[in-house]
């Protein structure tokens, strides 16, 4: 047993840790030891100023018991902790050290007793605002109990199952994390609203919630522990005219629907979509801490098309049908989707989609229909100003002419979908990174912060994308004259069908359109135009393919296909066309053979679904049997919906027809005018960024602002119509020729400029502010769909349909699929 001594030095005060010893530190290094009946383990600030211990129970198999001295120490005094402790415990064997790590990932329990998954190997990937970012290198599970109170489940087969599952999830691929920058919010959140970490917790970008929930509600704070988002980042420093930059890009995946691409697909009965992912684009100069700099971001986003729509995983068919169930013919969840997109950025939310039009087989044409007319009916309940703005666009049809007139006339739509929503931008003192303070402004009233709905004598212009930045103002050349912040105001939603390949694209034309914006902000530019052949673009096209690749590996399992900006590089062609042909079949075979393994342990990861002895195992569950808890209940996500194992839009996929969610008077009350309209206006609160009662900066701003409109005028010329009638693939829809294509931009002017897109933007956005609110109405739009000139084959390039495919493949292909390997004949 212990010594008294040491049990007086270890009385632990659960009160003693608060959210308050958050807020002037962070620990960021831990070393974990073991007594027979308790782990011990030692948190210290980058400084070594600041230590703290945790006491974590050995002897109870079943539960989990943890304890956090409140006392803070000096280095010498942890010392001197750790020897009385060793002392106390010479008859069982002391105290030993067991490794040194950098924080708490979470506790999971299977069958038997509890683990615990700590990071052992970190590395930095950047920094923000003075804050460091880390990856994970290397983590490792560790046991709880001692071996003299295992229970006999321990090294069961199941058991041992479960815990193979689990480290399945690599957490050195893709997870990041901050101790002292909230990575898993926006720039323009974390300066304009700093949340606690238990809270922050809970928003829907942090993967480990669940695991460390357990470790939370024991202690009331999260200093010991990590939030690991999972996606993409990367930060590098480029050069314009002899001015050095950071530029930051960070995708942030969704945990709520998370999974893999045929598994998880179109929108769920909360309004959670399948492969929601948030794409940040931070600019600033490096500055030492404690001076002034300026710092900008802009964000978008992509999701799975949000219906209820599937495709069946198939061995046989490379490119399984889409099935979309009628269902849901109100468009509710649709309807929340899109209400919690208003909650997370505001109005306006613009839709970008990018699905083929028609289809000798009609596949994707079916959900751009259906797509089409969910938006219209939910357009109807709201007021002009908070209209869902849309464009749909083929971009398969027009990637088949020159790489570069995509980019441009997708460049025109990010523009243009720039004037609409701004971008974030502020000046800011850094602080050093422990001291967990967010950046100070610099002479900027507290209330410039403030929506303008909380704000008087508000000056608008100041807020617009088309503020007046000087290209000499700025603090690196030591001008310290202040320009006052802006803030971004709704977002960009893309999408294609699996919401990697097209999408990467159309992102990246964003991305490019806004790295402008944000260099004339800073005053590293003149001018707030990037040329497609400025090496800058370049360099930004590097960063959107790696991001690319990275996000479909995790959604698709395969590298995204790059055809558009391999082509833009002058990638010989054959070359192009190998690569896209084995990146299809590579992705075929993981959707095929490995993506159902790999959904159970996001599931299991994720606490979808947590096993029970005597119940059945999660390998013997049906895709339509629900997951249960631990006392037989069904598994409810924060969502409150029913988790399946293999969910197709929540398992009730039926084609064309089948169940229908009735709307009763009540629900369709609930979705009035003000349902997607602004924050100030009201809004469900079931569907903010995490749970019911958190709100977010975004949704503090979220308030009803001005917007200008396209001219009312044709969207198609005749020119457009008689050379969409040359062709003779044209697939009609049950509407005929119906569908409008855009309510935001003006199709004749996209199409009609060529290579002509620098200039028109610009001075088409500043006539057009003048011009009357709110979108066009359907009246206002020509019916007609352009027609394709050759057959619809797959998003790969690949006509294969029905092939026969062994159920084994050699080595060396499975090799190739899991490793990206070279391939040998």
């Amino acid at each position: 047993m212990e010594s008294s001594a040491v049990e007086n030095s270890d009385n632990i005060n659960n009160n003693g840790s608060s959210f308050q010893s958050q807020t002037s530190t962070c620990m960021q290094k831990f070393r974990l030891y073991e007594t027979r009946s308790n782990f011990y383990m030692i948190g210290r600030d980058k400084s070594r100023t600041y230590w703290r211990v945790l006491k974590i129970d050995r002897l109870d198999p079943s539960e989990l018991n943890i304890l956090e001295d409140s006392t803070t120490y000096t280095e010498s005094e942890c010392s001197e902790l750790l020897r009385r402790i060793h002392e106390g415990n010479i008859s069982t064997g002391g105290l030993k050290f067991i490794t040194t790590c950098y924080g708490i990932v979470g506790f999971i329990k299977f069958l038997g007793p509890y683990y615990m998954l700590l990071i052992t190997k970190r590395r930095q990937i950047g920094a923000i605002c003075g804050h460091n970012v880390y990856a994970v290198s290397k983590s490792e599970m560790i046991l709880l109990p001692n071996s003299t109170v295992n229970s006999s489940l321990t090294d069961s087969e199941n058991e041992n199952r479960y815990k193979k599952l689990l480290c399945t999830v690599d957490l050195a691929k893709d997870f990041y994390f901050s101790y002292s920058y909230h990575v898993m919010r926006s720039l323009q959140k974390n300066l304009c609203n700093n949340e606690p970490g238990q809270v922050l917790y809970e928003t829907m970008f942090v993967w480990n919630e669940f695991l460390t929930r357990g470790i939370r509600n024991h202690l009331q704070n999260t200093l010991w522990t990590v939030a690991l988002v999972y996606g993409f980042f990367k930060q590098a420093t480029l050069s314009v005219s002899g001015r050095d930059f950071k530029l930051t890009l960070i995708a942030r995946r969704s945990r709520h629907y998370a999974g893999t691409r045929y598994l998880k697909r179109g929108v769920n009965e909360k309004g959670r979509v399948a492969n929601d992912v948030e794409t940040e684009q931070i600019v600033f100069e490096d500055v030492p801490d404690g001076l002034p700099t300026q710092i900008t971001s802009i964000v978008q986003n992509r999701g799975s098309i949000p219906l209820f729509w599937s495709q069946e995983t198939s061995r046989l068919n490379i490119k399984p049908d889409i099935m979309l169930s009628k269902k849901d013919q109100n468009y509710e969840a649709t309807r929340l989707h899109f209400e919690n997109l208003v909650k997370r950025y505001g109005n306006p939310i613009i839709i970008l989609n990018l699905i083929k039009t028609q289809e000798r087989k009609p596949r994707e044409s079916i959900l751009r229909q259906e797509f089409a007319n969910a938006i219209d009916f939910i357009n109807k309940d709201l007021s002009e100003e908070n209209r869902l703005r849309f464009l749909h666009w083929d971009l398969h049809k027009h990637s088949r002419s020159k790489a570069t007139d995509v980019l441009l006339l997708l460049g025109k739509v990010a523009a243009y979908a720039l004037t609409l929503t701004g971008f974030f931008y502020r000046r800011v003192t850094l602080r050093p990174e422990e001291c967990m303070a967010w950046p100070s402004s610099e002479n900027i009233d507290v209330g410039d912060m403030l929506p303008p709905k909380y704000r008087n004598n508000v000056n608008e212009d100041a807020y617009r994308l088309e503020g007046n930045y000087s290209g000499h103002d700025n603090v690196a050349n030591g001008n310290h004259s202040v320009k006052p912040p802006t803030f971004q105001r709704g977002v960009l939603r893309t999408n294609c069908i699996d919401c990697l390949d097209r999408t990467n694209v159309a992102q990246y034309a964003y991305g490019l359109a806004a790295l402008g914006h944000q260099l004339h902000a800073l005053g590293i530019k003149d001018t707030p135009k990037i040329d497609l052949n400025d090496p800058l673009a370049d360099d930004l096209m590097g960063f959107y393919e790696r991001m690319g690749d990275t996000l479909a590996h995790q959604y698709g399992g395969s590298a995204a296909h790059n055809k558009i900006f391999s082509q833009r590089r002058g990638q010989w062609r054959a070359a192009t066309q190998s690569q896209e042909f084995f990146r299809t079949l590579q992705r075929y075979y993981s959707n095929a053979y490995m993506d159902a393994e790999k959904q159970d342990a996001i599931n299991v990861f994720l606490g979808h679904f947590q096993p029970q002895p005597g119940k059945p195992a999660l390998w013997e569950l049906g895709s339509d049997q629900h997951y249960r808890g631990r006392n037989g209940e069904t598994i409810v996500d924060e969502d409150g919906r029913s988790l399946f194992k293999r969910s197709f839009s929540d398992g009730n996929i039926l084609s064309q027809s089948g169940l229908h969610m009735s709307a009763t008077n009540d629900k369709q009350e609930k979705f009035t005018n003000s349902t997607l309209s602004d924050q100030s206006q009201g809004g469900s609160n079931g569907l903010s960024e995490s749970s019911p009662q958190i709100s977010t900066c975004e949704s503090d701003i979220s308030y009803s602002r001005y917007t200008p409109s396209m001219p009312r005028r044709q969207l198609f010329g005749d020119v457009l119509r008689d050379r969409c009638l040359e062709t003779d693939q044209i697939f009609f829809s049950e509407h005929g020729d119906g569908f409008k294509c855009s309510n935001f931009v003006d199709l004749d002017w996209l199409s009609s400029s060529g290579n002509s897109c620098e200039d028109e933007p610009f001075e088409r956005s500043s006539v057009l502010t003048s011009s009357s609110v709110a979108g066009l109405s359907s009246e206002n739009i020509v019916n007609g769909i352009l027609g394709e000139t050759t057959p619809s084959t797959s998003e790969y390039g690949s006509s294969m349909k029905n092939s026969n495919v062994p159920d084994e493949f050699p080595d060396s292909f499975v090799q190739w699929v899991n490793y990206e390997q070279m391939l040998w004949h």
